[in-house]
């Protein structure tokens, strides 16, 4: 899943920007409301943590475009204003969420989670597939109860294929979803990863359980 976050405590954003990325999630930042407004509305980011004390453009603002521009995006506000009326505003423009500063990164991890879990109707922490499962509170594979081992990019294609079986997967939304905006389209490392994924499970599964449907993409059918 791909997370912008809009921070513009330099190292909150780099801290939270390293712990989400060892979590799985492709994580871009940005240190100011109009640049993150124009990163919001440029991509398609799976859920924005949204600062509201911002430089250029606040984050009320940015909320009140982005509904205008990207009505399903998943906003969780951080702000360190604890006042009723700011969080009321908040959702009245369509915050999905609101924490208040300071908080654990467990917390803000656990909200992430359920946001992105609502966001594809999944009630269960665990994705499954043919005795396949993935648990995403802690990020661990298994099939039939062995475990697999896999690298946090690999869970994080085999996490998408997950929410999205049955349906035509191109390499071009894997890089939306999965990496980060500083992934090259044109590189080979998301056939990489993804190869290596596959034959993990094929190991695993006695079999592939993704096709490919050449000059199209995947699916986990």
């Amino acid at each position: 899943m791909r997370i912008l976050i809009i921070e513009d405590e330099i190292d909150l954003l780099h801290d939270l920007s390293k712990g989400l990325t060892m979590k799985g999630y492709a994580v871009d930042q940005a240190d100011n409301g109009m640049v993150g407004y124009q990163m919001a509305v440029d991509e398609p980011y799976d859920l924005i943590v949204l600062d509201l004390n911002l430089p250029s453009m606040d984050g009320f603002q940015i909320l009140k475009g982005l509904r205008q521009e990207q009505p399903e995006t998943k906003v969780l506000i951080l702000s360190a204003d604890h006042m009723l009326e700011s969080k009321l505003s908040g959702f009245a423009l369509g915050a999905s969420d609101y924490l208040t500063k300071p908080f654990h990164f467990a917390e803000l991890e656990a909200r992430i989670r359920a946001l992105l879990n609502r966001q594809f109707v999944q009630q269960s922490p665990c994705l499954t597939y043919r005795g396949l499962s993935l648990n995403t509170l802690n990020r661990t594979v298994a099939f039939e109860g062995k475990t697999i081992a896999l690298t946090a990019k690999e869970l994080a294609i085999l996490e998408y294929f997950l929410l999205h079986q049955g349906r035509l997967i191109t390499q071009q939304e894997l890089i939306e979803h999965v990496w980060n905006g500083d992934a090259d389209p044109f590189s080979n490392s998301i056939r990489v990863h993804l190869s290596a994924m596959r034959k993990k499970l094929k190991s695993s599964m006695g079999e592939d359980p993704i096709l490919t449907k050449i000059g199209e993409g995947y699916i986990l059918s």
